[in-house]
């Protein structure tokens, strides 16, 4: 099961939301009202998510409201069962929500159709986020909307498991051969020493680490030397047996395969944390970054934006409640309650102070890759996964190859 588009951050904490509201779009690039749509034209606004579950549906209902009364502007949160598909439906209808949560792959699509606003200079905030958050939202030279959270991949170390191998702390992977020989140490007949999904989303930490990945500078390099030595690298211990994808252990997803003891090691984001506390609470674990690879360390990194319909009919108050639920207090507070790290820097102080064992996913920020977001890159990736599934016995060149040239046919 892949764990990128839709996070599945889940946990607990009380919910309190504070900050004030000097917060205005005057001077705004925003036209007077919009091309009210129909559940805007009540002067409600419309705020559609795909929630992970309870606790973030609850986080983002309690934050809308205490805005919506502090504002005096009605809002309304409504969670979506298929989000792709519901947004699709709302803009063909002529009907969108307000705001919305919106994929980077998403973003060309509609903004091409001129169905989003681009309204990322417009926020008063916007030199608070990560530049790579920003970048993941920025076509064109236009920055269209403000990150909403994001997530990035580290390594998840059992360390009952890891005690029991005989391994201590001076054993934790810095680099490919110490991450080689950590998996080794830690199979045995009934786990494997490294599990991830079969799919680009995880793999591409090893492209990113070997000084590869997709596109760079609007150009498709899949097909790199970089590229093939790390999937080579992932083969030959595929091969050996101390790494595996987790269907090929039973399981659906890295953190299955950890939580059940088929797997010591994973690499997963942040979200493992929700699932781990709830589905498996008696399972130890520690947090590293990933190991650095030939060109240095690389991970990928995960998120959402705010999105914001170019038919809404108040943009500017729409405006204002986003930089609400992007500032500082108010992304601190979702994190408590339901896992994501904030997608500004002024959080990033407190948000380590209160999550220490989880620092190593925010220090990747630092040098994380995001997956390709030009029209049509999700489709190329989906091809990718589906080769990747017997990458053990398939040729490393022949399956980037296959990927550049999907890759070329889109990139204008």
């Amino acid at each position: 099961m892949t764990r990128h588009s839709t996070r599945v951050w889940l946990g607990a904490g009380t919910l309190l939301v504070t900050g004030s509201l000097a917060l205005t779009a005057c001077g705004s690039g925003f036209d007077d009202g919009g091309g009210g749509s129909e559940e805007s034209a009540d002067g409600a606004l419309t705020v559609l998510i795909g929630s992970s579950g309870e606790a973030e549906t609850s986080a983002v209902e309690e934050a809308v409201a205490a805005w919506s009364e502090e504002s005096g502007v009605e809002a309304e949160v409504q969670v979506a069962n298929d989000l792709p598909q519901q947004l699709s439906q709302g803009f063909a209808a002529g009907s969108p929500p307000d705001l919305f949560y919106l994929a980077p792959e998403a973003l060309a699509g509609y903004a091409e159709n001129g169905s989003i606003q681009a309204y990322g200079d417009e926020l008063a905030n916007k030199d608070d986020f990560y530049p790579s958050l920003v970048e993941n939202f920025t076509l064109d030279g236009e920055f269209y909307c403000a990150p909403k959270d994001f997530s990035t991949l580290a390594l998840i170390i059992n360390t009952d498991l890891w005690a029991e191998a005989g391994l201590t702390d001076a054993d934790i992977p810095t680099d490919w051969d110490s991450l080689a020989a950590a998996a080794q140490r830690l199979t045995t007949d009934g786990q494997v020493g490294l599990a991830f999904g079969a799919e680009y989303q995880r793999l591409g930490a090893f492209m990113a680490q070997a000084g590869g990945g997709l596109l760079v500078d609007g150009q498709a390099v899949a097909n790199s030397p970089e590229n093939v030595e790390a999937l080579t690298y992932v083969q030959s211990h595929l091969t050996d047996g101390s790494f595996a994808f987790a269907a090929d252990i039973g399981a659906g997803w890295g953190g299955e395969a950890f939580g059940t003891g088929a797997a010591a090691m994973v690499i997963e984001g942040n979200w493992i944390t929700g699932t781990l506390t709830n589905d498996y609470p008696d399972v130890n674990y520690t947090v590293a970054e990933l190991p650095a690879g030939p060109a240095g360390q690389g991970t990928l990194q995960f998120t959402n934006c705010w999105g914001m319909a170019a038919d809404s009919a108040d943009q500017e108050s729409a405006l204002e409640l986003v930089e609400y639920l992007t500032g500082t207090d108010q992304q601190l507070t979702f994190s408590e309650a339901f896992g994501p790290m904030p997608s500004i820097e002024s959080a990033a102080g407190t948000w380590t102070d209160e999550n220490p064992e989880l620092a190593a996913f925010l220090a990747g920020a630092e040098y994380a890759q995001f997956p390709p977001t030009i029209a049509g890159a999700a489709d190329v990736i989906s091809d990718f996964n589906a080769q990747l599934e017997s990458l053990a016995t398939g040729d490393p060149q022949t399956i980037l190859d296959s990927v550049q040239s999907n890759l070329e046919a889109i990139v204008e």
